[in-house]
């Protein structure tokens, strides 16, 4: 699903953020990438979905070198992808319903499978009563669970996670983690950067640990 090749990303203002990573990531796989702040983990999700390009290497995703991608293939590529940040980024301008129906209204899916295709994702987070409701009205968990209902709604293969739970409290972070847990058993292939190396020791799931941009640990290679 995923192949890194000698990957290195180099920002001007503050020198390398990665430095030769080599790893795959199977189909299906669930993994979670761990390291201090400032190791690269957000830097490595944005060269997968293409919000950053490397400096150098390969980047090969879905059987596709992300380095011959054209530009005006790069939201097609976005699509088969579920991105959730810490930050939620909703719009508290619309509901609840529209948030999550974002990046179907793009594809010319008609209205009636939008609307299946939203409630039944919100229904798996548990705020299908809540589809009318402004995200800013709800709390941080439930706002987190919008974006991750969001994030799944056009059903990806794919879903990348940002520091998920970084907000959260261990109770909605176990329930965060519980959902990701749901979509794994069914196929979907998840890559979760996160500092809470704690809870991820406990989950028998592949980990590995970015030092200062290096890949210094892979238990999928033990």
């Amino acid at each position: 699903m995923i192949e890194f090749t000698h990957v290195s990303k180099r920002f001007r203002e503050r020198g390398d953020a990665l430095k030769d990573l080599s790893f795959s990531l199977q189909a299906g796989e669930m993994a979670f990438l761990t390291g201090h702040s400032g190791a690269g983990k957000s830097t490595l999700l944005k060269l997968i979905g293409l919000i950053e390009r490397p400096t150098r290497g390969q980047i090969v995703v879905d059987g596709r070198s992300l380095g011959d991608l054209p530009r005006r293939r790069i939201p097609f590529h976005r699509r088969r992808i579920g991105m959730i940040f810490q930050d939620h980024r909703l719009l508290n301008d619309r509901s609840v319903y529209d948030n999550v129906a974002l990046p179907l209204a793009v594809t010319g899916m008609s209205g009636r499978e939008i609307g299946r295709r939203v409630r039944a994702a919100l229904d798996q987070v548990g705020l299908l009563a809540f589809e009318r409701a402004r995200p800013v009205a709800l709390s941080s968990g439930e706002q987190q669970r919008i974006g991750i209902a969001r994030a799944v709604v056009a059903r990806p293969p794919l879903i990348l996670a940002d520091e998920p739970t970084g907000n959260l409290d261990p109770e909605l972070s176990s329930e965060i983690y519980d959902l990701f847990e749901r979509f794994h058993e069914v196929g979907v292939t998840l890559l979760i950067a996160t500092h809470d190396q704690e809870r991820v020791a406990r989950m028998a799931h592949r980990i590995m640990r970015l030092h200062q941009g290096r890949l210094v640990a892979d238990s999928g290679n033990w």
